[in-house]
């Protein structure tokens, strides 16, 4: 498959350094990337930092002879897949709604009929003034696509919006823009993520090691296939995907009333770490060690069963996907589950293996359903949850 192209604008702005990062995380996400500079750009970040990262060379000047003879912006909108100005000055975003043409970048985003995405960074005021505002708006309605700015730490040393995105931020709208396929078009895909947390005081908990990295990964790749996300959480570090629908939670008991309240959906997919059980009494008020003895002893009451009672409660073509991480006897167990609970699929990893545990960025698993067993390799969770996507597509 051929890398989707991404032209980067970076303007001259003092985010500009991060934008060398940008160029560096797109490329680690696959994607062909090829940088355009205002001049003013170049007094920030030197040309040469993005030809290294990328290996291409940087447009700046529209009229620049030390080429292969084409037109630069002509060619590079027929080939563009996604054109992202970050950071994107005040300047060039009146230029873009005003339709001005006077370097490369301005003349770029004439000649592009791809999706456009701009960052917006710059002074708190400049940004909140009338006609940013206005020419924001007049892009909006022009189709341009912004992730919005971050409030923070300003170059002038004031706090207040006008910060650069996250880069994170930036990279998931990207993704969102670029990546959506049609396999999952117009389903509805419920999804639980990360782990419950089951109180003993108002200062301790119980709970597990999961990041929740699996289920967000899911939430993001089926709304890149076309899905109607709606993403239940306990409680996490990780950043929430965007365009799709979300319900924090925290115990396992609101997790299973938000799960089972959720009766609409094609696909529903258990990744959530759930508790499989609860303090029987939580303390009113902290316990201390002074009041205890040597020895706690607590008694606990087992937590409802959100997978069977959805699974239970399923209609006509709905399917439900159920998660099974183990440390013995894998298959054996995935299938137990498989068949108790009466779900369509469950994806099954051994805790053992080497880059499958609960933190980490990869995953190996085996698809279990009533046909047999797909193994996958190891892979980073995001391809996984392509391939767990791909496979539940097939169900209906």
């Amino acid at each position: 498959m051929d890398k989707k192209v991404i032209v980067l604008g970076v303007t001259g702005g003092i985010a500009a350094y991060k934008s060398a990062q940008l160029a560096r995380d797109l490329i680690k996400k696959g994607y062909e990337v090829h940088v355009v500079m205002t001049k003013n750009a170049t007094e920030f970040v030197t040309p040469l930092t993005f030809e290294v990262l990328t290996n291409n060379k940087v447009a700046i000047d529209t009229f620049d002879r030390n080429f292969d003879y084409n037109v630069n912006h002509v060619s590079l909108a027929k080939k563009a897949d996604l054109f992202v100005v970050a950071p994107a000055t005040a300047n060039v975003i009146a230029k873009f709604a005003a339709g001005i043409a006077d370097d490369m970048l301005t003349t770029m985003y004439l000649a592009f009929e791809c999706p456009t995405l701009v960052a917006p960074a710059m002074n708190t005021r400049m940004l909140e003034h009338v006609a940013s505002q206005r020419n924001i708006a007049t892009l909006g309605e022009d189709g341009v696509h912004f992730v919005e700015s971050g409030i923070g730490f300003l170059a002038e040393g004031e706090i207040g919006a006008g910060r650069l995105a996250d880069l994170g931020t930036i990279l998931e709208e990207v993704d969102y823009l670029l990546n959506r396929r049609g396999l999952l078009l117009g389903k509805k895909v419920v999804i639980t993520a990360g782990p419950t947390q089951e109180a003993l005081d108002p200062v301790r908990f119980l709970s597990n090691h999961s990041s929740g990295k699996m289920g967000y990964a899911l939430a993001r790749s089926a709304r890149n296939m076309g899905a109607e996300v709606h993403l239940i959480t306990g409680p996490t570090s990780l950043a929430l995907p965007s365009h799709i629908e979300v319900t924090h939670e925290t115990s396992a008991k609101e997790m299973y009333d938000v799960a089972l309240a959720n009766t609409n959906y094609d696909y529903f997919i258990a990744a959530g770490a759930v508790s499989d059980y609860a303090p029987t009494v939580k303390a009113d008020q902290k316990l201390k060690k002074k009041d205890l003895s040597d020895q706690l002893t607590m008694t606990f009451t087992q937590n409802p069963d959100i997978v069977g009672a959805v699974a239970a409660k399923k209609k006509n073509n709905q399917k439900v996907i159920a998660f099974a991480m183990e440390t013995e006897h894998l298959i054996e167990n995935a299938r137990l589950k498989l068949e108790k609970k009466q779900v369509d699929l469950v994806v099954a990893n051994d805790l053992s293996e080497p880059g499958a545990g609960f933190s980490g960025d990869t995953n190996q698993v085996i698809l279990v359903t009533h046909q047999g067993e797909v193994e996958l390799p190891l892979m980073l969770k995001d391809e996984v949850a392509v391939h767990i996507l791909e496979k539940v597509g097939t169900l209906l």
